[in-house]
């Protein structure tokens, strides 16, 4: 008989909330607005996969908040993402939590899988082609291609427009 965690979990759905705190708090008292979005999201029974404590960054645009009946403008935030389980039903309720946060100027919860989805960042260096002396080819299968005659490809564009 399945005990109640897994049947639990098995309704849970993995949800990944991502958003933009307001430039305005003080760096100090960024982590205490981050642990209040984890607070929100645990009093509606989220269980946590991972985050990322948010960190300052230029938004791409300009952005409005209206607050207390002010509207301002921002073209920094602060960005972060947490990754929690939570039941569906739930999930309304708390995006209207979030909807009336005076700290978010926006925010986007997704559905999406336990796994890390984040691509690793690769070193991508120049292909060696560019180390060997000049002239030098090699061919596909690794072996090295006889030295570009001019001259021949030149007869051979001619012959291909002459057609």
């Amino acid at each position: 008989m399945p005990d109640a965690e897994n049947i639990e979990k098995s309704e849970s759905r993995v949800y990944e909330l991502g958003y933009l705190l307001v430039p305005t708090i003080v760096p100090e008292d960024v982590p205490k607005s981050y642990g209040n979005l984890k607070e929100l999201i645990s009093s509606f029974g989220g269980e946590f996969i991972a985050d990322e404590m948010p960190k300052a960054i230029p938004l791409a645009y300009t952005m409005e908040k209206d607050t207390a009946n002010i509207r301002s403008k921002f073209t920094n935030a602060y960005f972060g993402w947490i990754k929690f389980y939570m039941d569906p039903e739930k999930v309304l309720e708390l995006k209207k939590k979030f909807d009336l946060h005076p700290d978010l100027i926006r925010f986007l919860i997704l559905k999406t899988v336990k796994e890390n989805t984040i691509a690793a960042k690769r070193y991508i260096g120049r292909d060696s082609a560019y180390r060997r002396a000049p002239g030098v080819r090699k061919t596909a299968e690794g072996e090295e291609a006889p030295p570009i005659n001019k001259e021949e490809i030149d007869k051979e564009i001619d012959a291909m427009v002459a057609v």
